[in-house]
């Protein structure tokens, strides 16, 4: 099943298709998860890991909102999903930044994934600003 897929055969997309929108929302989704797992695995290290359990679970809740509101196609809501798009670039830098301070192979993990998730909302916004 592809989330590209399916934006692709909504009724208002068709030819307009923006594939640089759609691997945003599919890697934001993935991020999401990622950072959420993170999150919850740093919970059970020991130390004081609140600082990335609050960056990853900031980013996990920017990602899924990005992936559920920019996967929604009727009257494109434009100027919001810019807006998303741009804090999702934000929040996955600040917790790729913090993840990448830590060891721990789900830390780095999360943060290989911002990165790709935050180089995908930058084509996207990119994308979206040329077709404006």
């Amino acid at each position: 099943m592809s989330i590209k897929e399916m934006i692709k055969e909504h009724p208002q997309v068709g030819a307009d298709y923006n594939d640089q929108l759609g691997e945003a929302i599919k890697h934001a989704m993935y991020c999401a998860a990622i950072c959420n797992s993170c999150a919850d695995a740093c919970n059970a290290e020991d130390g004081d890991m609140s600082a990335c359990i609050r960056k990853c679970s900031d980013c996990a809740d920017i990602c899924q909102a990005v992936s559920t509101v920019a996967a929604r196609r009727t009257h494109g809501n434009t100027a919001v999903i810019k807006s998303l798009l741009e804090a999702c670039i934000l929040a996955c830098k600040v917790c790729a930044e913090e993840c990448a301070k830590h060891d721990d192979p789900h830390c780095k993990r999360c943060e290989k994934m911002c990165r790709e998730c935050m180089e995908d909302c930058v084509k996207a916004l990119q994308g979206m600003v040329a077709a404006a």
